[in-house]
């Protein structure tokens, strides 16, 4: 990446939150007991639904499973890096590191969005279509569904990654921010920055826009076949179901709105800090809660597999 005076930049600073020393040390313990859990959490939701045969062969838990993978990895992305920033006195990323980083993390973002709206399209099918949803949500239609949000994710921000990536950098070369994050990357390239900030946006809109108009479609949709349910058992259920999904996705969505798409949300400050670091940091820690918390099905999945480890130790001290 050559400049216009012949240097070159073979790295970053990242800034981070700009505290004292005291403050960063408790931020490092807070966030590396937060991301423990949230790995712990994940694992948990991932190992039940291996386990459980009943679980596996539910769509719900199939996707809801890969959606756990998805969070393990988001969460990996971002925090260990921001943890070895806390621990170190110098924010120091190398250039490719910084746009890997860059890449992975929007990527993964992007497949959450699609997630997000194939989970919002099984609850669409299991309330609206229940006579047809066991053949369309099959468990291999759902494994097709889990490897399009991938590959698509992965694809859908791969042009404006390689244009930024490519512009040349002027003047410092510190990013204010615990994260190598396409605004304030920008902001540190000489100009004419070509096409990349367009591109850039397009693709943040598109995907924001085109996934929340998806999800509120299908979920108004939900609501409205509920409203006209004759069984009041059965209304309760779904509705305590989707409410959890309508908050995963509005805690998700509201805080990537106010980064990319109301105006002044990608500016260096830090209230755009602090909303990053809720949904890179604690929206997966609240995910898996929010999801299992007071399911029914997730309850009876542990006391099956208790049972079963009893009754495996009983055996064994039988012998």
């Amino acid at each position: 990446m050559e400049m216009d005076n012949m240097t070159s930049v073979q790295e970053f600073i990242l800034l981070g939150f700009g505290i004292g020393q005291h403050k960063r040390f408790l931020l490092l313990i807070f966030f590396t007991i937060l991301y423990m859990l949230t790995l712990a959490e994940n694992i948990t939701i991932i190992t039940l639904v291996f386990l459980d045969n009943h679980l596996a062969q539910l769509p719900m838990y199939i996707l809801l499973s890969n959606f756990s993978w998805l969070e393990m990895c988001y969460v990996s992305t971002t925090v260990p890096r921001m943890l070895f920033d806390l621990a170190s006195p110098h924010g120091v990323i190398s250039f490719h590191e910084c746009f890997l980083q860059f890449y992975i993390f929007f990527s993964l973002g992007c497949t959450e969005c699609f997630f997000l709206s194939t989970m919002a399209l099984d609850r669409y099918l299991a309330i609206c279509c229940p006579l047809r949803y066991p053949h369309i949500m099959s468990p291999h239609f759902c494994y097709t569904l889990v490897a399009l949000c991938w590959v698509v994710g992965f694809l859908w921000y791969l042009v404006p990654a390689v244009l930024i990536s490519l512009l040349s950098f002027c003047g410092s070369n510190t990013i204010d921010h615990f994260l190598c994050d396409p605004g304030p990357i920008l902001a540190l390239a000489c100009p004419p920055l070509g096409n990349a900030p367009l591109f850039s946006q397009i693709c943040l809109n598109g995907l924001i826009i085109g996934n929340v108009s998806f999800v509120v479609l299908s979920y108004s949709t939900v609501i409205l076949t509920l409203m006209k349910t004759s069984s009041q058992g059965n209304r309760r259920k779904a509705f305590s179901t989707i409410s959890f999904h309508i908050v995963v996705v509005t805690l998700f969505y509201g805080s990537v709105a106010g980064m990319y798409l109301i105006p002044g949300g990608e500016s260096q400050s830090e209230v755009t800090k602090a909303v990053t670091l809720f949904y890179t940091a604690i929206t997966p820690f609240l995910n898996p809660l929010i999801y299992c918390l007071r399911n029914d099905q997730v309850k009876e999945a542990v006391g099956r597999l208790l049972r079963r480890k009893v009754r495996s130790l009983e055996r064994k001290q039988r012998t």
